[in-house]
């Protein structure tokens, strides 16, 4: 049996990224039949944005704008062309965010994450993730079904009726977040229940540490994690090769600086933004607020497609400063006064009884008038006071971080 779930998992980045931008003209005219769309790119011509250097003229959609879009437009800001009746089901997440589902098949994109993991066609799986009301459960279910696997719908919670579940049906494979597999395999434990049965797993939702990995793979199951969001489904999954997570296919990631939409280059931290060529749900240069990196190169197993490290933290950090926000759209804002500089880092602190902030900014001129200048541009910026420290080029942290906030809570 093949160790991938299709060809087009293995076709060679160049035909991959032709056909992705074949395909984006007409998804970005679909679109356009939604009026805040309509709004967003009535100065876009779809044709002309035919590859990345071109999709990044386009603006950036923040997942933090949508409760105020869809509450001034419900239920989905207007950034959706069809009527709500079109869809097979409606949901709503924490924020609240209104997401619908499509009704074709594998509307989430999931079925090559969980044969990646190892599940093959009638495996049956046992799906802990909530079917109530938001997306989560729908997500793996859907998945596990149009890879032709029998799906237990569980949900979270009740682990003596899990039990009872896993006894009889025999899952070979789990599906929820980690914590609660370690939950279960610990209850199981303790009341002397079997759940041997279950094999592998594919996670998401909260953290996976390696110890945590370590400890699952202990007990005999091979789990593997996903990162899936509400609003677009799988993103990226694990595999075999542990290198890394494939972005999945039909969607384009970009990784851009954070408060920008500038993409940064292969293996710079930034922020995940992603454009879903889905005509129905149109998701254009979705930025999620999530940090990662792009890998460089192809994974060990085969597949072609772009990878990424994962789930590296949030890109919003937004803080507080003598009671005026201060956004990473604002450090931003600096570095472009300052073509010169590269990585910056705003340091928040304490000054005795007052906020204190430190730009830290990679340079390769460290001359005083210079630091002067950033100064400047810093107290234009952010209409705040605060020091300024030139450090030499590739000396401040690769994490994505643009403000660090390092007063005691």
């Amino acid at each position: 049996m093949t160790d991938h779930y299709d060809a087009l998992e293995t076709r060679s980045p160049e035909a991959r990224e032709a056909d992705l931008f074949a395909r984006l003209p007409d998804v970005l005219h679909a679109a356009k039949a939604a009026p805040a769309y309509a709004e967003r790119f009535k100065d876009i011509a779809p044709v002309s944005i035919g590859d990345r250097a071109s999709l990044a003229r386009l603006p950036v959609l923040r997942k933090s704008e949508l409760p105020a879009l869809q509450k001034a437009a419900p239920p989905f800001g207007g950034l959706i062309p069809a009527a709500p009746g079109a869809f097979a089901r409606l949901f709503t997440s924490p924020g609240p965010i209104f997401e619908p589902e499509g009704p074709h098949g594998d509307v989430w994109r999931g079925a090559r994450a969980l044969y990646a993991a190892g599940l093959r066609p009638g495996d049956i799986a046992l799906n802990t993730f909530s079917y109530h009301l938001t997306p989560g459960g729908f997500i793996f279910d859907g998945a596990a079904r149009a890879l032709g696997c029998a799906v237990i719908p569980a949900g979270p919670g009740n682990t003596e009726q899990q039990f009872e579940l896993i006894e009889t049906y025999r899952p070979v494979a789990y599906c929820g977040t980690p914590d609660f597999l370690k939950i279960l395999l610990d209850a199981g434990l303790s009341a002397g229940r079997d759940v041997s049965s279950i094999k592998r797993a594919l996670v998401s939702g909260a953290a996976f540490p390696p110890s945590l990995q370590a400890e699952i793979k202990g007990r005999g199951i091979d789990a593997y994690q996903a990162y899936a969001t509400a609003d677009l489904g799988f993103i990226a999954y694990e595999t075999p090769a542990r290198e890394g997570l494939i972005v999945n296919e039909d969607l384009i990631v970009e990784i851009v600086r954070p408060g920008t939409g500038e993409p940064l280059p292969d293996g710079e931290v930034g922020e995940v933004v992603v454009t879903s060529l889905d005509p129905h749900h149109p998701l254009i240069r979705f930025a999620l607020g999530d940090l990662s990196a792009v890998l460089a190169g192809e994974s060990s197993c085969g597949r072609t497609n772009m990878r990424i490290k994962g789930w590296m933290g949030r890109a919003d950090q937004t803080t507080k400063v003598k009671g005026m926000f201060v956004r990473p759209e604002q450090v931003a804002e600096i570095a472009a006064r300052h073509p010169e500089l590269k990585r910056l880092r705003l340091v928040v602190t304490r000054d005795g009884e007052a906020d204190a902030m430190l730009l830290r900014a990679e340079s390769a001129t460290q001359d005083e008038t210079f630091s002067e200048a950033v100064a400047a541009s810093l107290r234009t910026v952010t209409k705040l006071q605060g020091k300024v420290e030139l450090v030499a080029p590739d000396t401040l942290p690769n994490d994505g971080k643009v403000i660090a906030d390092e007063r005691p809570t």
